[in-house]
């Protein structure tokens, strides 16, 4: 604790750093871009200006740009979400870090979340605010209302992910925040079994999001090879020197994920739109006259109606919507046990319910990222590019809804049939014949010694008997029962009275008490665990065999205790452990009646116990 600074300082720190080196990230490239250029418009403060600007636009905030031939400022609104990963991953690492969560118990414990969720925020705000400002005296300018909603937006977002992380992702927090949804949101969340229903529809969800933006990003590299001629031509249109074509082959890179949200759409039916008016869809194709070139607009389909190949991306949202199916069908059925039967964990009205809310979720997502992925490129024709977030998030939940709930209701009831088919798996034990049990009451009765306090004393087979009951549950009342008699058999016949039951009925046979002159007798052996293997040779067994007949012949039985009454079909409730016989008493040395010397003991004595 010493060691450590203070958690609001550090936090504050980091927080700082991480919009520093993001900031620092983009001027690095600009500055490269401005040295290596022949012919610059500009000195170095014009190029971190640019740089600026980006950083702005990497968080979602729409730039105005001034420097237009007709003097009226154009608004340019188009985040590259490849540029959006970079201040969201950076502000997730330093909040993780500044918890600075321990990696032992005897370590300091982490700065509280609120510290560093606070100091995180606070200190990245700072710097761009201070980006901000130094951008507004730029040619490309931030708008303020766009800076004081996004920048904290992600700021605060991030922080909050990367918290929680640290803190090994807890749920009360997200539950908390669930609190806010209506009812019927609300009991579908907070319901019975409500984690596994939420967690498999946010796996399913993740499912059907990739396979949708995987699916788009075929559609659109298809489509550039299509038109690959018009791609090269506009990419060597807008510029001469390779300076320049490294800074367009830069944007369009960055600009890839945005293109494959745009063909995902397409792909979906809404389409997207290139211009106010000028909708693209597989159906109809529609652009807007005199568009910039540049090489990723070259895909777009030419003008004119939708012909077979352009219904054919129809099959991306197929395959989400089956995609999201079969994760949801998979978290319907419960992760059996080994030897254990496969089992439905929902109805098939529970499966569609939890498909359904897979589809709202999955429609949420998705309409958020086509919100990010498209903005305005300047007024009028230009005021409105990419897809329209409600029209694409309906189309997404329609989809994975009509796709995904046939498919979920057959992989469920196919994953049942096959469950029933295969049967139970492995028995359990003690449902079988009994074997195990009587070989186990075999190397027992081998184990102990003529008093029944063996080294075996304390183990107690889990075949046949102990555990019968856990046999019964999964093999049947029936099995269970002849298990645990055949089982019991097994001990009559190799332990006998040794075990301290009696033979043919299974009832233990209660402790005696200590006879005189016997001190210790009752105390618990020191073995109390029968090694896997028998320690003894052969002709240790033939003495503990000739002992315990030695025992059971000059011993008389101990009385019986009949409130342990085991046999089947009696009370199942058993004792853990057997209970042991009186050790042998000693020689008497005391004078026979009516003689003054002690009489001896010619009978022949057990041997000693090791």
């Amino acid at each position: 604790m010493r060691d450590r600074e203070p958690g609001l300082a550090a936090s504050l720190l980091a927080g700082a750093v991480a919009a520093g080196l993001g900031f620092a990230s983009f001027a690095a490239l600009l500055m490269l871009l401005w040295v290596s250029s022949p012919y610059p418009d500009s000195g170095p403060g014009g190029a971190l200006h640019v740089a600026a600007a980006l950083w702005l636009l990497a968080h979602g905030v729409e730039l105005v740009r001034t420097d237009t031939l007709s003097g009226v400022p154009m608004p340019v609104g188009v985040t590259p979400l490849l540029l959006l990963a970079l201040p969201v991953w950076r502000v997730y690492r330093a909040a993780r870090d500044a918890v600075d969560a321990p990696e032992d118990a005897d370590g300091p414990p982490p700065v509280p979340a609120r510290t560093v969720w606070t100091g995180v925020v606070l200190g990245y705000l700072g710097v761009g605010g201070a980006i901000a400002l130094y951008c507004s005296g730029g040619e490309l300018r931030a708008s303020w209302p766009w800076v004081t909603v996004c920048l904290p937006l992600v700021a605060a977002g991030s922080a909050a992910a990367g918290v929680w992380s640290a803190y090994g992702c807890p749920r009360e927090p997200v539950l908390s925040m669930l609190t806010v949804l209506p009812g019927p949101v609300r009991r579908v969340v907070f319901g019975a079994d409500a984690r596994a229903r939420v967690g498999t529809a946010v796996r399913a969800t993740g499912a059907a999001t990739a396979v949708l933006f995987g699916g788009g990003a075929l559609v659109l590299g298809v489509s550039l090879v299509w038109h690959g001629g018009a791609a090269q031509a506009s990419f060597l249109q807008l510029t001469e020197g390779w300076t320049g074509r490294f800074a367009v082959l830069v944007l369009g890179i960055a600009l890839i994920p945005n293109a494959a949200v745009w063909a995902a759409s397409y792909a979906l039916g809404p389409g997207f739109l290139l211009g106010a008016g000028h909708g693209v869809n597989p159906f109809a194709s529609d652009p807007a006259p005199l568009l910039p070139p540049f090489p990723l607009l070259a895909a777009v389909p030419d003008a004119g109606a939708g012909s077979l190949p352009n219904w054919l991306a129809g099959l991306v949202p197929v395959a989400a919507g089956g995609m999201a199916g079969w994760f949801v069908a998979r978290g319907a059925m419960e992760r059996p046990e080994p030897g254990e039967a496969v089992a439905a964990r929902w109805s098939a009205a529970r499966t569609g319910g939890v498909m359904l809310l897979t589809a709202t979720v999955c429609a949420a997502a998705f309409a958020l990222l086509a919100e990010l992925a498209g903005g305005p490129l300047g007024v009028a024709a230009l005021a409105r590019f990419g897809p329209v977030w409600w029209q694409t998030g309906g189309a997404v939940g329609a989809w994975t809804a009509v796709c995904g709930v046939p498919v979920a209701l057959v992989v469920r009831g196919w994953l049942v049939w096959r469950g029933r088919t295969r049967g139970g798996g492995i028995p359990a034990q003690g449902t079988g014949t009994g074997q195990d049990g009587k070989a186990s009451a075999s190397n027992f009765g081998a184990a102990a010694d003529g008093t029944g306090n063996g080294p075996g004393k304390a183990e107690e087979p889990t075949t046949g008997e102990a555990t019968a009951t856990a046999g019964a549950e999964h093999q049947g009342a029936e099995g269970g029962r002849s298990g645990e008699e055949e089982g019991q058999e097994g001990h009559d016949e190799g332990a006998g009275r040794a075990r301290g039951k009696e033979p043919g009925t299974g009832k233990n046979l209660g402790r005696p008490e200590t006879a005189p002159g016997t001190a210790g007798a009752a105390e618990e052996d020191p073995y109390e665990i029968l090694p896997a293997d028998d320690p003894f040779g052969p002709d240790w067994s033939d003495d503990l065999t000739h002992a315990a007949r030695w025992t059971a012949v000059h011993e008389p039985a101990a009385p019986r205790d009949t409130s342990d009454d085991c046999r089947p079909g009696s009370s199942p409730t058993a004792p853990a452990w057997p209970l042991l016989p009186e050790r042998p008493r000693p020689a008497s040395t005391e004078p026979a009646p009516g003689s003054a010397e002690p009489v001896a003991d010619t009978t022949e004595q057990p041997p000693e116990s090791h």
